[in-house]
């Protein structure tokens, strides 16, 4: 099946653009894949990579990643972020989610609604 990839910022060297703003790359990969094929099919960590559509639906953010086991469908395009690329906090309740991120922002204390995904926990008031 056919895949439009897109990489953005120093995720461009996976798509043989180093130094370039973004990279296109036409993948093609066997039924079934999934996106952690996909990634794996670019030598891309999946710890490198932020912000992430699927058809222009959300599918995951820097510290929440619960597309790896999604499977792909021939003709999807996929957009991957750079871990410092910024998505304005304004904007994140109304972007259209996938499934699985639906599923994994619901799933969270806080409902998803943090100015970051990683792992540092910042102390009350700060």
């Amino acid at each position: 099946m056919h895949i439009e990839v897109w990489l953005y910022g120093p995720l461009a060297r996976y798509g043989g653009s180093e130094g370039k703003i973004a990279a296109l790359v036409q993948a093609e990969l066997p039924a079934q894949s999934t996106v952690a094929d996909l990634l794996a099919s670019l030598e891309l960590p999946t710890e490198e990579r932020g912000i992430t559509f699927i058809n222009g639906d959300l599918s995951a953010m820097p510290g929440l990643q619960p597309d790896l086991g999604r499977i792909l469908n021939d003709g999807d395009r996929i957009a991957f972020s750079h871990l410092k690329s910024m998505w304005p906090f304004q904007y994140r309740h109304a972007a259209a989610l996938t499934g699985e991120m639906q599923g994994a922002v619901q799933a969270r204390a806080d409902g998803g609604m943090r100015s970051r995904f990683d792992e540092e926990q910042l102390s009350p008031g700060e």
